[in-house]
């Protein structure tokens, strides 16, 4: 599978796991995710999912500094329903990042290494997207504003020709490049820019 050159120009997030290093899974628990990780969950490149990387790696930047962050030991909160909108792209690369599941996630060995219900959906009182160490209590809150970097004004235009059949392939080409030019710009272009991820302490 080819990905877009742009890919290699993203930096790689590495976490620590606990449960990898206790399972052998990995040498001292060090795994390191890459934004084509993110895709081939997905299936697919998209705005959204690019949101979703970028405010996970500034979330845990912010609540870990230059240490390594430890997988299995963030909690997250989203205001949306698991169904509503994009809530369940967006939780889906949240949970492959940082471990942190709903229900269906490991229920941990002896209290230890557990990650169900740490990440929830529906919950009130957050706006944006909460993200809380368990060790520490320290929380954040981060609201992702995706129209502060704008797609090119032809995209809906291409889409909405190729929803309904009209679009050759030459415009379907153009589609796709244009489409992942705003990935590469929210990625590449934004990675640092407050704007974009707007983040706000919640607990010290």
């Amino acid at each position: 599978m080819t990905f877009p050159a742009f890919f290699d120009a993203i930096p790689p997030l590495r976490m620590r796991d606990p449960l990898a290093a206790l399972l052998g899974a990995a040498d001292d628990g060090l795994i390191d995710y890459h934004f084509a990780d993110a895709v081939r969950l997905a299936g697919h490149s998209c705005p959204t999912v690019a949101g979703a990387w970028l405010l996970t790696v500034r979330a845990l930047k912010v609540l870990y500094g230059n240490r390594i962050p430890e997988r299995g030991g963030i909690a997250i909160a989203l205001p949306e329903r698991q169904e509503q909108g994009v809530a369940g792209v967006i939780g889906s690369v949240i949970t492959l990042l940082t471990g942190a599941a709903g229900s269906g996630g490991f229920k941990g060995l002896a209290g230890r290494h557990g990650r169900r219900e740490l990440l929830r959906f529906g919950v009130d009182g957050v706006q944006g997207i909460a993200f809380t160490r368990l060790d520490s209590g320290r929380s954040i809150e981060c609201v992702l504003q995706l129209d502060s970097v704008p797609g090119d004004p032809r995209t809906p235009l291409l889409l909405q020709a190729i929803l309904d059949g009209s679009a050759d392939r030459e415009e379907t080409r153009l589609f796709g490049e244009l489409w992942q030019a705003r990935v590469r710009r929210l990625l590449v272009d934004h990675a640092d820019d407050p704007a974009l991820v707007d983040i706000r302490i919640r607990q010290e």
